[in-house]
């Protein structure tokens, strides 16, 4: 089973207070730097928080340390990668890259950390399952809170391919 607490454990993720701001951060940071809105008609900061984690696009983000860790995992996000919730949020972001592909991911988070976002990035990903997967347009960004502080990046990937 994906969700071992069951499907209802799951859906009171988004209902989480940090995880409401954090929605909110992603949100406002995309549209700062890319001039666009994340996801469209959403009134409040729970139907932002709701909407996001449900999307039918990956969604996903991690902190600022020198080894980030995954702090966020959309629904798609957690069935792409076979990992709950509790899982995703322990991972280590360059454990989502086989370790052919590691260089080129860092080289790709440093550009986007430097210049704000990347748009139309391409990558192979593998899931906990062994999985390999190629990213198709996606977009990697830079999170500020509401100081300014750069507090981590998030990436949107709208497709992917699986790979033999």
């Amino acid at each position: 089973m994906l969700y071992p607490y069951g499907a209802n454990r799951v859906d009171l993720i988004w209902q989480q207070p940090k995880i409401i701001r954090w929605s909110q951060i992603m949100a406002d940071s995309y549209h700062q730097l890319l001039g666009k809105k994340l996801i469209d008609s959403v009134s409040t900061p729970e139907q932002l928080a709701h909407d996001l984690f449900h999307a039918p696009f990956v969604l996903v983000s991690h902190d600022n340390q020198s080894n980030p860790i995954f702090n966020y995992g959309n629904q798609t996000a957690l069935q792409l990668w076979s990992l709950s919730w509790e899982e995703f949020t322990k991972t280590p972001s360059t454990d989502s890259a086989e370790l052919v592909e590691r260089e080129a991911r860092a080289a790709m988070l440093k550009q986007a950390a430097e210049q704000g976002y990347i748009g139309n990035y391409e990558g192979i990903r593998i899931s906990n399952e062994g999985k390999r997967f190629l990213i198709q347009k996606g977009v990697i960004w830079n999170l500020t809170d509401k100081s300014g502080k750069i507090c981590g990046q998030a990436a949107t990937f709208p497709t992917w391919e699986w790979l033999d």
